[in-house]
């Protein structure tokens, strides 16, 4: 009679009921700070105790999926399932007004005209003028539409690398009117690259500093002597030229 085959057993297929109880209670601060997090970001209407329910999920689900043979600690993989879930259950609520997409995009359009125009990357009041609007008004709409990267930017890690946050991830736009994805992965990262070399010199070091040495939107602000606030405005410029770039890309 043959040998039944060999299955290989998880971690978490052998574990019990209490020890589930214990990781759950273990990383339940773990849920409460990402959904802080994200929370900054997000208008007052949307009920955070649903986000950490979703958490709450998103841990069980990290219980049942973690393998240890894959080389990565536990609290990075749940960490990654926790954020996800909650992502995707706020991609699903669609949290972000529609006023507030169109202005994005209106501002990435402006971005990308004048950058063709002039050759060079355009100033707050070019981009203003373009809009036809006052700089005044131009700074509150930076301030409106970056929640929709910035809650991107400072959660989302890309699945094949949970040490990075993805870059490439973050510039599609997931919403559907004009995908950046409509090119390849490998033309997204050249234009990237090339457009992350045309930044102002503090737009380029703020996403340098965020993405590749993994700095806080506070410790960026700290580095460089200048509030938070204003960090996350830096940055959302940043991702209105780069995105702006990806989509004109589309055109040629």
């Amino acid at each position: 009679m043959n040998a039944e085959p060999k299955r290989h057993r998880s971690e978490t297929e052998s574990m019990s009921q209490t020890t589930r109880d214990r990781l759950i209670m273990e990383h339940a601060p773990l849920i409460k700070y990402i959904v802080n997090r994200i929370a900054q970001r997000l208008p007052s209407h949307v009920d955070l105790d649903d986000l950490i329910n979703t958490g709450v999920i998103g841990l069980m689900d990290a219980i049942e999926k973690y393998n240890p043979e894959k080389n990565c600690k536990f609290k990075t993989y749940a960490e990654f399932r926790i954020k996800g879930a909650i992502l995707d259950q706020l991609r699903s609520l669609d949290w972000v007004p529609r006023s507030v997409r169109q202005k994005s995009r209106k501002m990435e359009a402006a971005y990308s005209n004048m950058e063709q125009r002039l050759g060079r990357a355009a100033s707050d009041e070019e981009v203003a003028d373009e809009m036809g609007v006052e700089i005044r008004k131009f700074h509150e709409m930076l301030n409106q539409v970056r929640g929709i990267s910035v809650v991107n930017l400072d959660e989302v890690r890309s699945a094949s690398d949970l040490e990075k946050k993805n870059l490439i991830d973050v510039l599609e736009d997931t919403t559907g009117e004009d995908p950046a994805m409509a090119l390849n992965v490998e033309e997204m990262k050249k234009i990237v690259a090339e457009s992350i070399g045309m930044l102002p010199d503090k737009e380029r070091l703020v996403i340098s500093l965020y993405y590749y040495d993994e700095l806080n939107m506070k410790e960026i602000g700290k580095i460089l002597d200048i509030t938070e606030s204003r960090v996350c405005q830096i940055h959302t410029k940043a991702i209105l030229r780069l995105r702006g770039k990806l989509k004109s890309s589309l055109d040629k």
